[in-house]
């Protein structure tokens, strides 16, 4: 069997100051590959470039006239999920595997080797998990925790210590790319596509330059995409919550009723105002859920593009063609 092609997809959102201290660890990568005969000479490094504001399209159009890269570039920032998917689409139509990985170099290059391992073994999907978080600080792993019990809990099948370092087959993203939806979550996304799969476990290194452009807030809205794009629990929750204070209520108009009768009632700002603030946030709570919900079907329904393509470093037909997904 020939070595197939493989692609290197790397999101980039302005990331001026990593991309040169990087780009040796990855084209050295990929060549020591097709040096042992493990992936075949067309194999390439591709960056997407998530609508950057700085020199980072600069840098990755240096880097393609070296041979060994190529690039995209969205019209315009769509957030990493995007970015990702907007070149797994396109390394599809040219590569027989993809690996997503991170563009700061925090994720080890070596665990390719044993992915294509995996990929020759047979396996459509090899996830990158990481075998511990020492390198975060107390609060980002107690959160990362709590977000994996979180999603499992809700039924959310995801691979616990798994962002979004893995290996996909051709087959694999044609199976990806049945799923129409704009709300992506990635993580949850491929699991449900099935196939055979596997895991490679990494240590995660630190960044090697810049800084981090996903803080709390980005993580925040991640998690929320992830529980609310991948199950309905929530609403289940909110239901059983809804049903068990109206009981609760049903209990306390039973209780006054009998103390209005025994002529022992007296009058109570503060246990009203305990009733009403409680009742009041639950119900608050409660629409918020059902906002989120409602807010993803309306970003649903109107169909819009999750990314239009603005140019590529690939020949002139490519060029030309910058069509939106």
């Amino acid at each position: 069997m020939s070595a197939p092609i493989l692609y290197l997809v790397i999101p980039c959102y302005n990331e001026e100051a990593v991309l040169p201290v990087t780009a040796g660890l990855f084209s050295g990568k990929l060549q020591a590959l097709q040096a042992a005969g493990r992936v075949a000479a067309e194999s390439r490094v591709l960056y997407v470039d998530d609508g950057s504001t700085d020199g980072t399209w600069e840098v990755i159009g240096r880097l393609s006239d070296e041979g060994w890269a190529e690039g995209i570039r969205l019209s315009r920032n769509r957030g990493h999920q995007n970015a990702l998917l907007a070149g797994l689409m396109t390394a599809r139509e040219r590569a027989d595997v993809t690996i997503s990985l991170d563009c700061d170099g925090q994720d080890d290059v070596e665990a390719v080797d044993a992915m294509l391992t995996e990929y020759e073994a047979g396996c459509d999907v090899v996830y990158g998990v990481r075998r511990d978080r020492k390198s975060d600080t107390v609060f980002k792993r107690g959160t990362a925790h709590l977000f994996y019990k979180l999603m499992a809990k809700l039924g959310a099948d995801s691979v616990y210590n798994h962002a979004d370092y893995r290996l996909m087959s051709r087959r694999a993203l044609d199976g990806l790319a049945e799923f129409k939806e704009v709300n992506l979550f990635l993580r949850g996304l491929v699991p449900l596509v099935g196939l055979r799969s596997s895991s490679v476990y990494y240590d995660r290194s630190p960044r090697q330059a810049g800084k981090t452009h996903y803080p709390l807030r980005k993580m925040l809205r991640l998690a929320a995409d992830g529980i609310t794009s991948l199950s309905v629990r929530p609403l289940k929750l909110i239901t059983g919550l809804g049903l068990g204070v109206f009981l609760v209520s049903l209990g306390m108009i039973v209780w006054s009723l009998v103390e209005y009768f025994r002529g022992a009632t007296v009058s109570g700002w503060s246990s009203l105002m305990c009733v009403v603030l409680f009742l009041g946030g639950v119900q608050l709570l409660c629409i918020g859920v059902l906002g989120e919900y409602i807010g993803k079907i309306y970003g649903e329904v109107k169909h819009r593009p999750r990314y239009i393509l603005q140019e590529t470093t690939f020949n002139k037909e490519t060029d030309d063609e910058a069509g939106g997904r």
